[in-house]
């Protein structure tokens, strides 16, 4: 390739590569407005979140859907850029996980054994399976709307990504009305909400952000 190509290439993406985040910040900020207000609107933020947030479970359920939501969002803010290092953003991930596997031990050593099946099932688990997905459809709109504007190398990991991405984002709005608060139950039917938009976010993004 002569050099003026080259120079005439690179100034071509150049705009494009603006363009993608720019497209991934609004995809961002819209997808959590209306996640947001969907929530509000609909079954509404809990009615003793003043007080129970100040409790260990409340606090700690909060911070690691923000922890997720943050991380994978960072990931998948860049997946969609070819030939740009993701290691360090997809080794962030462990962050959360880790949070989750102290939190659970924790909750383990405090409470005991013949409660644990019932901090696990709570009260509402099939409504956090649907909920979740629900709040997720904004954001995972608008990342792979965003993403078939970019250069994904692998289509259906980014498209997983960005499920996983949308996941955390409607679990972190959810948990601000979410009545159950055990690490465990966190760990089991939140973890599978968020799993179900992942794999949705995958089959589309394999079809949907090919090149």
């Amino acid at each position: 390739m002569k050099t003026d190509d080259l120079i005439n290439l690179m100034a071509q993406d150049a705009p494009v590569r603006m363009r993608l985040g720019r497209m991934m910040l609004m995809a961002l900020l819209i997808g959590i407005g209306v996640s947001a207000a969907l929530m509000i609107s609909t079954i509404g933020v809990r009615h003793n979140m003043l007080t129970v947030f100040e409790t260990a479970r409340v606090f700690f359920k909060i911070c690691v859907t923000l922890v997720l939501a943050i991380t994978a969002s960072r990931l998948v803010f860049q997946i969609g850029r070819p030939g740009v290092p993701l290691k360090t953003l997809a080794m962030a991930l462990l962050l959360p996980a880790a949070m989750v596997v102290v939190g659970v031990g924790a909750e383990l050593i405090v409470v005991p054994q013949q409660q644990w099946a019932a901090s696990m099932v709570g009260r509402n688990a099939g409504y956090c399976l649907l909920i979740i997905p629900v709040l997720s459809l904004a954001p995972l709109a608008g990342f792979l709307l965003a993403l078939r504007n970019g250069a994904p190398g692998n289509p259906g990991l980014a498209g997983a990504v960005a499920g996983l991405a949308a996941g955390g984002i409607a679990a972190a709005i959810y948990a601000w009305h979410c009545p159950d608060d055990s690490p465990l139950f966190l760990a089991s039917w939140y973890a599978m909400a968020i799993a179900v938009v992942t794999v949705a976010g995958f089959l589309i993004g394999r079809r949907a952000l090919r090149w």
